[in-house]
């Protein structure tokens, strides 16, 4: 499967929707995938690592015990 990039105004469509320096800092402390430059000024992140993401985050919502 090739590797996709998706821009930034993708996160929303995947319920994300953090501002960029919210996920800027999540970046820098390792708690989001990181971007990859495309051009000057232009990033995109690898699907299939926000997709990862989003599953870590519902596996840990899992192992909480029903806690919401």
């Amino acid at each position: 499967m090739a590797t996709r990039l998706i821009p930034y105004e993708a996160l929303k469509e995947k319920c994300i929707p953090f501002s960029k320096s919210h996920i800027w800092r999540l970046e820098k402390a390792g708690k989001f995938p990181k971007r990859v430059p495309i051009s000057a000024g232009r990033y995109g992140y690898i699907e299939s690592e926000i997709d990862a993401y989003l599953d870590r985050k519902i596996a840990e919502r899992d192992s909480a015990g029903g806690a919401a």
